[in-house]
């Protein structure tokens, strides 16, 4: 079934199956996951019987997997992407996270389909034309309010998907082209070469330097922690973190952390309930400080804000954790309140770079009122650390103690069983039941016979039924209900335990019923725009078919299709640099001198013997990253067929 209303779900990344099994049982509702190929993540790739594990691990406790198809195709990969989508249908998978509309013109089994963030879905009207066009769920822009949340939510009924966690792109997702444009790699073809994250020196119109070499469109990491019941009463159904590319502690520490906000929420608000089946216990305190992170921003959630760019390092830094107060010739001390240990990761900042230092062996030397004198013995020679200088602030983004807590097992989650024992004329019978109805039961046959010490009968039987141990059940309550006290060997009672257990296992994965895709309305419902620019990104015919369908008249082809054209706006993002250093029009409303005849005139980034304009449209306020449509050696063969000639506008592009 898909998402009924006011059902929650955790939705967490795997990079590999076995991310994935630790994001079940650290409380994820539902994981997604990328398959052999298209999943616009090129190192993140799973065979087709790794997944059908995975399904089905995660339908014994009712939860969904997702598989990621999310890059455009060319037509000559139409063909392989739907025998890919069979595939993956008769693995079990309950959903396809999808970018390109071609694949709605696809011969397809009926697996539900979700509308990737690269659909770039900003209003009320897409929306709600996605949803009726077919797609069972929509992920929203990252840069949405949370009052435009809720206006999008008023316009359509199905559920919504939304980043709470993880990394950011500057641009909205499925609206940047400046890594084709700079070297041909495609972010929507899973390639992208993250030129977001190098440093720019920032120029005005007449070569004056606002900031000089900072990392200026990189942004810090999403954390909606503050927001979660806001969303959730904004419609907001399915919380997505960030984070194929991530390591198993990343996953482990960021789900068990949005678990247990979420379980204090459904506590309070009985109205809200979970999505998936079970209660899951955390073995340690999540901390989102101590895996990877670039610092935390809420985004745009409640408007905009000027400290979202992570500008001086788009690297890890980890949390102060004291100073430098002594250097030796194959040493340093520091002093700190921090226990640290053997392997730790520490770092310091050294102009605009960060220098990273792995401690070989720590020393814990004197405790004085301010703290701990540690002394540390790096991996590399003190040669190697000549900017490190007394007095520095110190930063640790590896706690080696916490890292190998996180290889061990870490949580656990356990569906409630209800048992019941009974007795029939061929001997014993274990019923059980569990809070989502499903039942089974086991026998055994078994010559009865009266026990010598009844008294002792009920006691045993419970003590052994009770012994659940290792596996995905806790006992909720236990019925013995017999005709009169029998001698059970305890061999036998474990034996019909252990069978009885297995059984409901595999019950409860036959019982889950696979969502069905949602029905596409007749006749097909208009498209919000008759006109498609490149930022459509339609890259074969089976996407311009579905455009023309439903009454898209001039669509142009995607960026990636091109061999040459003019100027465009390769990235388009809510970040603004004029905002980020008080230089825009609207801050300058009222302010005399300089900032006050700011005008939105174009800004230069510069990178080496780069040089790129940007461009401001203030009305819905964003920045425009210009740059030249220009020819590439693909990777693939483009398009075998001709789409409509490129339409480029002066005002601001079609979305």
């Amino acid at each position: 079934m898909t998402l009924r209303i006011n059902e929650i779900e955790l939705l967490s990344p795997a990079k590999t199956v076995e991310i994935g099994r630790e994001a079940i049982l650290h409380g994820a509702d539902a994981v997604y996951i990328g398959g052999p190929s298209f999943g616009a993540r090129h190192n993140a790739s799973n065979e087709i019987s790794d997944i059908a594990k995975l399904v089905e691990f995660a339908h014994r406790y009712h939860a969904r997997i997702f598989v990621t198809l999310n890059t455009i195709l060319h037509d000559s990969e139409l063909e392989p992407a739907q025998k890919l989508i069979g595939q993956f249908y008769d693995a079990g998978v309950d959903a396809l996270i999808v970018q390109d509309m071609g694949v709605m013109e696809l011969d397809i089994p009926p697996i539900q389909i979700h509308a990737s963030t690269q659909c770039d879905i900003r209003t009320p009207a897409k929306a709600h034309f996605l949803g009726a066009s077919g797609f069972s769920q929509l992920v929203l822009a990252r840069e949405l309010t949370i009052a435009q949340i809720k206006a999008i939510k008023a316009q359509t009924n199905t559920p919504l998907e939304y980043f709470v966690h993880g990394a950011l792109c500057v641009a909205y997702s499925g609206q940047c082209y400046i890594s084709h444009a700079k070297d041909g790699r495609s972010a929507n073809r899973g390639d992208c070469s993250q030129a977001c994250r190098l440093p720019y020196t920032l120029t005005d119109s007449e070569g004056r330097v606002v900031a000089y070499d900072k990392h200026l469109l990189s942004m810090k990491d999403n954390d909606q922690s503050a927001n979660l019941e806001a969303l959730l009463d904004a419609g907001i159904q399915s919380l997505k973190i960030e984070g194929r590319y991530k390591d198993m502690g990343y996953v482990k520490n960021i789900t068990a952390h949005y678990r247990l906000l979420l379980d204090e929420i459904l506590e309070r608000r009985p109205e809200f309930y979970r999505a998936s089946s079970g209660r899951t216990q955390i073995a340690f305190t999540p901390n989102v400080d101590k895996t990877f992170h670039r610092g935390h921003t809420d985004y745009f959630a409640n408007g905009r804000l000027d400290n979202i760019g992570a500008f001086d390092s788009p690297k890890f830094v980890g949390l102060h954790i004291g100073y430098v107060t002594r250097l030796g010739p194959d040493w340093f001390e520091l002093e700190t309140n921090e226990d640290l240990a053997n392997g730790d990761g520490l770092n310091y900042m050294h102009k605009r770079e960060v220098v990273g230092v792995h401690a070989n062996t720590v020393e814990k030397k004197q405790t004085n009122e301010n703290g701990t004198i540690w002394r540390v013995y790096p991996n590399e020679k003190m040669a190697e650390f000549a900017s490190l200088k007394v007095g520095m602030s110190v930063q640790r983004n590896r706690d080696q103690q916490w890292e190998m807590a996180l290889t061990k097992k870490s949580s656990d989650r356990k569906v409630g069983l209800w048992m019941t024992l009974s007795d029939n004329e061929h001997g014993l019978v274990l019923s059980l039941s569990d809070a989502d109805g499903v039942t089974s039961s086991a026998s055994v046959a078994i010559k009865l016979e009266a026990a010598q010490q009844a008294e002792k009968v009920d006691a045993s039987l419970r003590e052994n039924l009770a012994k659940l141990g290792a596996s995905m059940f806790y006992l909720e309550q236990l019925n013995v209900h017999l005709s009169q006290p029998w001698f059970v060997p305890t061999s036998v009672i474990n034996a019909l335990r252990r069978d009885a257990v297995s059984a409901h296992e595999q019950m409860r994965v036959h019982a889950w019923q696979r969502p069905l895709r949602a029905e596409a309305e007749e006749p097909p419902v208009a498209y919000p725009e008759t006109t498609l620019t490149y930022l459509a990104n339609v890259y074969n015919q089976k996407a311009s078919q579905f455009y023309k369908k439903h009454g898209v008249q001039l669509i142009a082809a995607a960026y990636e299709a091109h061999q040459e054209a003019g100027e465009v706006p390769v990235m388009i993002t809510k970040h603004c640099l004029r905002f980020s250093f008080n230089l825009c029009p609207k801050q300058a409303k009222g302010v005399t001198g300089v900032q006050g005849q700011v005008k939105a005139e174009p800004m230069t980034l510069i990178n080496g013997d780069e040089k790129i304009t940007l461009r401001f449209d203030c009305k819905p306020c964003e920045m425009h990253v210009m740059g030249t449509m220009k020819p590439h050696i693909l990777k693939s063969p483009p398009p075998s067929t001709v789409l409509s000639p490129v339409v480029f506008h002066k005002s601001r592009p079609t979305k």
